[in-house]
């Protein structure tokens, strides 16, 4: 059923591209989309419940050479600004989106996308694009398609891939346009330690509820004070580690026969569902991830360029608490699709703070792009959005790259969508169109001579 809707979803774009001259509607991921009348646009099916767009000029230019590849970890990304934005500077844009499931099932649908740009009339060069939760998927499969399943079968992974991602044809570059830390890592972040059962939402230690005004919560911006941030934090770390020996447990089980099913088994975790409104304690007290721990370019919008610390300009979000909600708060996956997505071990002291997050072990899940960028070889970008707190991961990633030509900037005053953060400005327009700002920078470094 998910493979129709795909299809069907994918098969309403194309025939609404057809027009390309013509505005569409809203976007799924942003702005209303306009098409330029001089990209074309044909729709691709990649097989396997994997429906693509492929973006390029009517008449390509020397950008044309290089095919960018679009795609999410589980969002609409058929119409994603980059498809559009990098196609009318010239470039070919294939956006595509995956059939869902588990991390290696998409990492299989990510080959197909390269497949096709590798063997496209004109595309000599293929570049990754990774926004938010597609960091995790193109650095998994880069750090992969260089390394062989070594990169993810390795005994510091709590979960090993399948044999089946041997051979992925490699990119010849990755560019990640606010990352988020991975897939793993926000469902750890949004692990609320104040749930009781796993199998309850309702009920909540009040010791551990953020939610609460005693413990510093406030609606208009919440102050926690040290104690209650460490006991939050060391409560949900514990939590974390627990659910992922529960989860390992299981999958023993199932593979010893002695499962609710022969395959795979349902997953249900109240408050442990990792979707941006369930982020915790950092999107409530705007002091958490405030600033990077190094000076780094930071891009305005009349043009200019500063390296500074990089603040960032959030406002408080995620008010009201969806751990009793099981379609928005809950993790409903199953045990193996957890492990490969979402699980990543802890240490003892894991927190973060205004500038740094510690104690996570990156590479102990190839669901985590820090960990990944350490076997990627490529050239790489990563560029923040400080209108939101995923925008601090660039530098995480960044200082993890092992790549000797990578780059790192920020956009000013950029939402997680790349467009101007509104409810952030001090005066209108502050941050001009920061969308033409991110994409005009990464037009220059995918064109920078002898990179490509």
């Amino acid at each position: 059923m998910c493979k129709r809707l795909f299809l069907l979803s994918a098969a309403i774009v194309a025939l609404s591209l057809s027009c390309a001259a013509q505005p569409m509607g809203q976007g799924p991921m942003g702005p209303p989309l306009r098409l330029d009348p001089a990209i074309k646009t044909t729709f691709v099916p990649l097989g396997m419940g994997v429906p693509g767009v492929l973006y390029e000029p009517i008449a390509p230019g020397e950008k044309g050479r290089i095919g960018v590849f679009v795609m999410h970890a589980g969002a609409d990304y058929l119409t994603f600004s980059a498809c559009t934005e990098l196609s009318k500077r010239g470039y070919r844009v294939l956006c595509a989106n995956n059939s869902g499931g588990s991390l290696d099932r998409i990492l299989l649908d990510a080959k197909r996308g390269v497949m096709y740009l590798r063997q496209y009339p004109g595309v000599e060069k293929v570049v990754l694009f990774g926004h938010s939760g597609g960091a995790t998927v193109m650095t998994a499969y880069q750090d992969i398609a260089e390394n062989g399943v070594k990169a993810c079968q390795g005994a510091e992974k709590i979960h090993k891939c399948s044999d089946n991602l041997r051979g992925l044809p490699a990119a010849d570059g990755v560019v990640l346009a606010d990352a988020n830390w991975g897939n793993a890592e926000m469902t750890l972040f949004s692990i609320d330690p104040a749930v009781v059962s796993n199998d309850r939402g309702m009920a909540v230690n009040p010791d551990l509820d953020l939610f609460s005004p005693q413990n510093g919560f406030n609606p208009a911006g919440s102050n926690y004070g040290v104690e209650f941030v460490r006991k939050f934090q060391r409560a949900e770390g514990e939590r974390n580690n627990e659910l992922i020996k529960l989860a390992l447990d299981r999958l023993a089980a199932i593979e010893a026969g002695k499962g609710r099913f022969a395959d795979d088994e349902q997953f249900t975790v109240a408050g442990a569902g990792s979707m941006g409104p369930n982020n915790k304690l950092f999107a409530q007290d705007i002091r958490l991830m405030s600033h990077t721990g190094k000076a780094w370019p930071l891009l305005h919008p009349d043009g200019s360029v500063t390296t500074e610390v990089v603040h960032s300009v959030r406002v408080p979000q995620n008010t009201k608490s969806l751990t009793p909600m099981l379609g928005l708060g809950a993790a409903n996956t199953t045990v193996r699709t957890f492990l490969s997505n979402s699980a990543i071990r802890v240490t003892g002291d894991f927190g973060y703070d205004e500038d740094s997050v510690h104690g996570v072990d990156w590479t102990s899940s190839y669901s985590s792009p820090p960990g990944n960028v350490e076997g990627i070889a490529v050239p790489f970008l990563t560029v923040g959005m400080t209108g939101h707190w995923e925008y601090l991961a660039s530098e995480t990633i960044y200082e993890h790259a092992r790549s000797a030509d990578k780059t790192i900037a920020f956009v000013e005053g950029a939402s997680h969508m790349y467009s101007p953060c509104r409810e952030c400005e001090k005066t209108p327009g502050q941050f001009g169109d920061t969308v033409k700002t991110l994409y005009d920078y990464v037009d220059k470094w995918l064109g920078s001579k002898g990179r490509f």
